[in-house]
């Protein structure tokens, strides 16, 4: 029997399910598109593999997966109900970090508790008032979050939740000190919040996975890529599906460096919800728990930095008060894309194009996913909105004037991230223009002579000729490239989100991108702006082609389009190793006493040299297990040493505040053969010193 030589990798994104395959020098043997259906994920997936050719499924040795859905769940305000159990928190930490928002319709719960820098319990645990607030929401949440103050010093309290919550329910659990090592209470808490709810997410997805593998009797390792552009076990990405949020976005950076390598690079992936920058430099991007950027968030996880904004194809073209046409960040349905899956709705626009427009016009509502106990809180007009969404598209503007109630449930669906509006888009103009055919462009048509009636009508914008569609659609394609030329600049400004204000780092991108691409000699040549042209811009996704070119031309750098480049999130699931990190802190509380934090309290001792080899050997031996359990073989592992350090002049000896001992462990998925394997690094161990005394603040 042939041994198998060939990896799957398949992308689930918010428009295109990809599938593709690749042989063991890496190279695309077979690639295929179908649209996701979000109502039901294995329909696009079986449509994508069963697109490859047949005889070759029996060779694929591992299958990876990316996914857009995480992030964009994100960067669209989506989530399923969360309750997130603070133990030692108060509630300016709460307003922080907005986490009212992130629990998306559940519960934030303060429990008296925590402990203090030093790993000392600051407050008993009220298992009691904990226990209360459990059982109150079990049934009106999908799953549960649990941070304490300074759990990543000491985890009990955060373990004693968790058991709680366990024994009294049978929903997920996540712990923050499981996900993040660094100080910082609010962005941890958030972190945990955000894995919470997205775990219905990421399980659907792997449910829909795994049951066509075996429906094609695929028996391979499925594993998953993380943010970091490294792949975990399916079983892995559930447990901590927060590390996936930005794994398509990873998928897209190594998919481009895979199929079009470069040393130093700006790689540009637009899909059809989001916008995914990272800059790679010397071959490689930076990996950061501090740059990264999802929409106005910041979620404490290692990721490939990259700058994600809600720019894609589907993105909805509205007006917004002082600024006029904007894109995003809403995704909408394309009223192409709603007509090629639903063509009677054809007929309801042919009769709408000549009547009164509103702030309903082109506006119909899809089914998305409601997890269980998201339909356990219905109101009766949202079940009742939700059952008529099973039999097809709502017609919003009809509905408004026959069922006010019902039209306020269906908004509220929306708003939750149940349902999706459909409205004019980037694919709608490009359909107009004759740049895309793929789906009806006689809808793509209909929608955009409305679109700029209602944007006369409705909110006295534009100048557009009476049922011409031509002229918004071409407005569209160029607000896409002035926007995709200010992400670019913003982008490369955003290598620490925290040292610049977004909305200043918006205004200062938009006017240097007006520089750039307008005249780059700035008051009669005084200076001058310019990306650096030995750069290249590397752009991947479906509706590359469209825009990149126009705007590599007006940033005058080499622009790089590679072949597959509309499947480069599926190449880039299969062209890593699992990589798993883990970092041991060290502090000397008091003189000479050296306290290492480990995962079950603190341990001292009287030199720093013992603390430091402790710290070691603690995170190498959680580092080896989190790879094996995230579907490594073989492993190896690198230390690395921090140490925050002053010379004392008087005594002529070196002052220690705190160190940090981080462990890499890397190695090839199992059960893959060694074609697949990349170059592995050896061990290696390296010291590092810095000046400035961290705060001991969570």
């Amino acid at each position: 029997m042939t041994e198998p030589t060939l990896r799957l990798g398949v992308d689930t994104g918010g428009t295109y399910t990809d599938a593709v395959l690749l042989d063991s020098d890496g190279g695309v043997v077979s690639a295929a598109k179908a649209l996701t259906s979000h109502h039901e994920l294995t329909i696009g997936i079986r449509e994508a593999i069963d697109q490859l050719p047949a005889e070759t499924l029996s060779q694929i040795s591992l299958v990876s997966l990316s996914t857009t859905l995480a992030t964009n769940a994100v960067v669209e305000g989506r989530g399923t109900p969360v309750c997130l159990l603070l133990a030692g928190y108060n509630a300016r930490q709460v307003d922080k970090a907005k986490l009212e928002h992130i629990v998306r319709g559940g519960h934030c719960a303060l429990v008296p508790g925590g402990h203090d820098a030093g790993g000392s319990e600051r407050e008993p645990l009220d298992l009691e008032q904990a226990r209360r607030v459990v059982t109150e929401q079990r049934e009106k949440v999908a799953a549960f979050g649990i941070s304490g103050l300074f759990g990543v010093r000491n985890p009990e309290h955060e373990l004693k939740l968790r058991e709680l919550v366990r024994s009294l329910t049978g929903k997920p659990v996540t712990c923050g000190h499981e996900l993040a090592s660094q100080l910082d209470a609010p962005r941890r808490a958030l972190t945990v919040a955000f894995n919470a709810s997205l775990i219905p997410y990421i399980d659907e997805l792997i449910r829909a996975i795994k049951l066509i593998l075996k429906e094609r009797t695929i028996h391979a390792p499925l594993m998953m890529v993380k943010g970091d552009g490294s792949l975990i076990s399916a079983d892995t990405a559930l447990a901590r599906p927060v590390e996936t949020i930005l794994s398509g976005p990873a998928a897209s950076v190594m998919g481009a460096a895979q199929l079009q390598p470069h040393q130093n690079a700006i790689i540009a992936d637009m899909g059809g919800t989001t916008t995914d920058i990272a800059i790679v430099t010397d071959g490689k991007p930076i990996i950061s728990a501090k740059a990264t950027v999802i929409g106005d968030w910041r979620p404490m996880v290692d990721a490939v930095r990259v700058f994600s904004l809600g720019l894609g194809g589907d993105s909805e073209v509205r007006f917004q008060g002082g600024v006029g046409l904007a894109i995003g960040p809403r995704r909408v349905v394309p009223m192409s894309l709603l007509v090629h899956r639903y063509p009677e709705v054809l007929t309801t626009l042919e009769r709408r194009v000549d009547a009164a427009v509103s702030p309903r016009s082109n506006r119909f509502a899809v089914a998305l996913f409601a997890e269980t106990s998201q339909r356990r809180s219905f109101s009766q007009e949202e079940s009742a909105a939700w059952e008529r969404l099973q039999n097809g598209p709502l017609d919003v503007e009809q509905l408004s004037n026959e069922d006010r109630a019902l039209t306020r449930a269906l908004a509220r669906l929306v708003r939750d991230g149940i349902a999706i509006y459909s409205g004019f888009t980037p694919t709608d103009a490009a359909h107009v223009l004759g740049k895309a055919s793929h789906w009806s462009t006689r809808a793509a048509e209909l929608t955009a002579i409305v679109w700029a009636r209602q944007m006369r009508q409705v909110y006295g914008w534009g100048k557009f000729e009476e049922n011409d569609p031509k002229g918004p659609s071409s407005a569209v394609e160029e607000h896409m490239v002035r926007t995709i030329c200010a992400a670019l600049v913003s982008a490369c400004l955003a290598t620490d989100p925290g040292e610049t204000h977004h909305g200043e780092r918006e205004r200062t991108a938009r006017l240097f991108s007006e520089w750039i691409s307008g005249n780059s000699a700035v008051d009669g040549g005084l200076f001058s702006l310019k990306l650096d042209d030995s750069r290249s811009l590397v752009a991947v996704g479906a509706p590359a082609e469209l825009y990149y070119p126009d705007v590599a031309q007006k940033f005058n750098v080499p622009l790089s389009i590679p072949d597959h480049s509309s499947v480069a999130n599926a190449v880039g699931a299969v062209a890593s190793s699992v990589i798993q990190r883990a970092q041991v802190t060290v502090t000397q509380p008091v003189q000479g006493i050296f306290r290492v934090f480990a995962s079950d309290g603190p341990i001292d001792f009287d030199q720093l040299e013992k603390a430091l080899v402790k710290a070691g050997s603690l995170a190498s031996a959680l580092a080896e297990s989190r790879a094996r359990n995230a579907g490594a073989g073989e492993i190896r592992i690198e230390i690395e040493r921090e140490l925050d350090s002053v010379d004392d002049p008087d005594s002529a000896s070196v002052v220690f505040f705190e160190g940090r001992v981080k462990a890499t462990a890397t190695g090839r998925p199992g059960l893959v053969p060694d074609a697949f394997a990349e170059t592995l690094p050896g061990d290696s161990s390296v010291v590092k010193s810095r000046a400035d005394r961290p705060p001991q603040a969570d």
